[in-house]
């Protein structure tokens, strides 16, 4: 995955002063990656969510939708500013037109704004994207996820762990989820600059007990960069930290403990030292495989076995493109990492 600031690197956005001048008319100056960056990591402490329709459009002819893993950070937060504006109607209006290549981008984020009106207003727009209608149709008959539905682990009952036993088969199989990937954890942060909001730093925190996961080394890439994407973000913003304690005293499952590890780490700032464990676990995971290998103690992790033959190879080949290199390449999310200008 690459860096965040070398994908706006690309794209030359240019929009007026962010504090109006009453003596004389607003001069427009060039928004750098940097100041992008800084700009949206700022943005729910000072919103302006008619300046975000002209910013994607910018975007979009800077190339940076090119590649879907790299857009997330862009969706979450245009997701967060429809979600919260009064006016979505006119960011949609003042948004379009997009190239058909970018169209996806305004599409998702409509559905994964959970606004109150999402499908209206993707219906109402649907017109000015007709080469997206397969896409905006499965989203209106709820055939694609949207944030709500990301797919957390949860305990089996007695009856699911006897059907993993015998057929290896995942029981949700099927159902329709939002799979866990480095991709959601920058969109998620990108709701949370652009909203302050609660839910996303929940569902970021719900995925720390991967941070632990012994049999997919996807998911132990994922829940290592939410632990260490929340101590890092935690560390410079107070609200974030507030919230995360609060959340500490609300949980009493296994994610406790981790999460006072986060907390902890952000109070000290010593976020290098989650990092280093990140590395170590996954690369100890890479040439050990999965877990089951290992110990096999319940039924529940016999059902593992069905991912095994994935992730050695995936670890082999050194194939798992969507995370390790966000990790090893010295950040562990694109987007919580680069959300202040300058670390």
């Amino acid at each position: 995955m690459r860096s965040i600031a070398l994908i706006l690197a690309a794209a030359t956005v240019c929009f007026t002063s962010l504090v109006p001048s009453q003596a004389a008319p607003q001069r427009t100056q060039p928004l750098t990656a940097d100041g992008l960056l800084r700009w949206i990591g700022d943005y729910r402490f000072k919103p302006d969510p008619m300046r975000v329709p002209e910013i994607i459009r910018a975007l979009s002819q800077g190339g940076s939708f090119k590649e879907p893993e790299n857009a997330a950070v862009h969706i979450g937060f245009f997701a967060g500013v429809i979600a919260r504006s009064d006016k979505p109607e006119e960011l949609i209006k003042k948004t379009l037109p997009l190239p058909y290549e970018d169209q996806w981008v305004l599409i998702k984020a409509i559905a994964y704004s959970g606004h109150p009106q999402w499908k209206a207003l993707l219906r109402k727009y649907a017109m000015y994207m007709p080469g997206r209608q397969v896409m905006i149709q499965k989203y209106l008959n709820d055939k694609l996820p949207t944030l709500d539905q990301i797919a957390f682990d949860r305990p089996l009952a007695w009856q699911e762990k006897v059907k993993v036993y015998f057929t290896g088969k995942d029981p949700d199989e099927g159902k329709l989820r939002l799979e866990p990937t480095p991709e959601l954890v920058d969109m998620l942060w990108g709701y949370y600059f652009a909203t302050g909001a609660y839910r996303p730093v929940a569902q970021i925190v719900g995925m720390l007990r991967w941070s632990k996961e012994k049999n997919s080394v996807d998911k132990l890439t994922v829940g290592s960069m939410a632990k260490y994407t929340l101590a890092t973000n935690a560390a410079r913003d107070g609200d974030l930290l507030r919230i995360l304690r609060w959340q500490y005293n609300q949980i009493q499952n296994d994610d406790k403990p981790i999460l006072k590890e986060v907390i902890d780490a952000a109070e000290t700032v010593d976020t290098v030292k989650l990092r280093k464990m990140a590395l170590a676990a996954i690369e100890e995971r890479k040439i050990k495989g999965p877990g089951y290998k290992e110990n096999i103690n319940t039924w529940g992790q016999v059902g593992q076995a069905a991912i095994g033959l994935g992730c050695i190879a995936a670890a082999a080949a050194g194939a798992l493109a969507l995370g390790l290199p966000c990790v090893i390449g010295g950040a562990a999310s694109t987007a919580a990492i680069n959300a202040w200008a300058k670390q």
